[in-house]
């Protein structure tokens, strides 16, 4: 009801009580607001009104009560978030994912997803590396690299979600339930930040989200080498760079950051994972890193992948009148044009001009017209024909 929903807003915006008393004006009181959100009290209709409008929704929005459960996987344990922060994040993922879901069951109604949350168990690090080739092949990847990650998730009701987040903050991921059964996940990662670094913490998060992983098995080194694994898969590595080495260029590392879109450092750890470097050799390499600022900021960023599937669901509800405008606006989080909304200013102009104005317009267009139908004679053939039908 309205306390749960009022409540999540408020903290998917980062306000306190006090804030939202000051977004609505001083209209009621802090003590107020605490009420409502513990359904103490009920707001009244006008109070109602200004608190949907500072929360950016519809008033009704407010009654709904959520259809799906959403459970958080992890965090990772160096995130550095404050408490504040993490509720925040928490209750902007829930939002965010609860309106996917709404859009995914709305626009793509008995479309079923192959989301294997937590379906693969990992006793040992060497799981990781087999689940990431039984998910590849699950969804028929093969073992070339992935052009396109984010893609590749949103494929499978796996929703990739960017926010902007403190710079500690790398990723968590999240499923929606809805009678016991997944029907779509979410893997979250902060903006801004290069495409090999992005690819990895995405890899990553899907690690948390489809891996079972026993208590005494690091969860963040696991995932880690899901992602590595699920990026660059050892068959192709060992195809592109040997079984050993002793010693690997730069230029090199360069090559394979383009190909399997990840970074230097990730590439290095890959081949020590399968051993075809020494450790000695890794740390030699990880010192020249750090020496040289490239832990921070590598050579020859890679670009961002972009998520497409809330736009490309957001205009296609809209274009076949499932939700209103509005409500495709709030879900894109950006403005959106009418189709007509061009058309209409030109028409509105034109019967804004003066009479002798608008006989010229239109004598212009008949006679550019008249030019196209002598030029082009197959007009003619539908002048008198017959109605087919079947077509």
């Amino acid at each position: 009801m309205i306390s749960a929903r009022l409540k999540q807003l408020r903290l998917a915006r980062g306000w306190s009580q006090d804030d939202l008393v000051a977004q609505i004006g001083g209209l009621v009181t802090k003590a107020s607001i605490s009420k409502y959100e513990t359904g103490k009290a009920v707001p009244s209709s006008i109070v109602l009104n200004k608190l949907a409008k500072s929360l950016g929704v519809k008033s009704v929005q407010l009654w709904g009560e959520p259809k799906v459960d959403i459970e958080f996987i992890a965090y990772r344990k160096s995130s550095g978030l404050s408490k504040r922060e993490q509720i925040k994040t928490e209750n902007l993922v829930r939002q965010a994912l609860e309106d996917r879901v709404y859009l995914q069951t709305t626009v793509y109604a008995g479309q079923t997803c192959d989301c294997p949350v937590m379906q693969f168990p990992v006793r040992k690090l060497e799981d990781a590396e087999k689940a990431a080739s039984k998910l590849r092949k699950q969804w028929r990847l093969g073992v070339d690299p992935i052009g396109n990650l984010v893609s590749v998730l949103e494929d499978h009701c796996i929703h990739v979600i960017e926010i902007e987040a403190h710079d500690k903050f790398d990723g968590i991921s999240a499923y929606a339930k809805e009678d016991k059964q997944v029907i779509a996940a979410a893997v979250v990662s902060r903006k801004g930040v290069p495409g090999e670094r992005q690819r990895l913490n995405i890899a990553h998060e899907l690690g948390h989200t489809v891996l079972k992983i026993a208590k005494d098995v690091d969860e963040e080194a696991a995932a880690f080498r899901f992602g590595g694994a699920f990026l660059a898969p050892a068959e192709l590595i060992r195809r592109e760079v040997g079984e050993h080495r002793t010693n690997v260029r730069l230029e090199e590392l360069l090559i394979l950051k383009e190909k399997f879109g990840l970074s230097i450092q990730a590439i290095l750890r890959r081949l020590l994972d399968l051993e075809a470097i020494s450790k000695n050799y890794y740390q030699s390499w990880s010192i020249r890193i750090n020496k040289e600022g490239m832990r921070k900021s590598e050579p020859y960023p890679l670009v961002p992948e972009k998520p497409e599937w809330l736009d490309r669901t957001v205009y296609r509800g809209l274009a076949e009148r499932l939700f209103t405008r509005e409500e495709a606006v709030r879900y894109a989080g950006k403005e959106i044009e009418n189709d007509d909304s061009l058309d209409l200013i030109k028409r509105r102009a034109f019967l804004n001009l003066p009479l002798e104005e608008r006989r010229k317009v239109m004598r212009s267009q008949a006679g550019a017209l008249s030019k196209e139908y002598e030029s082009d004679f197959e007009w003619r053939d539908w002048e008198g024909g017959d109605i087919v039908d079947g077509i």
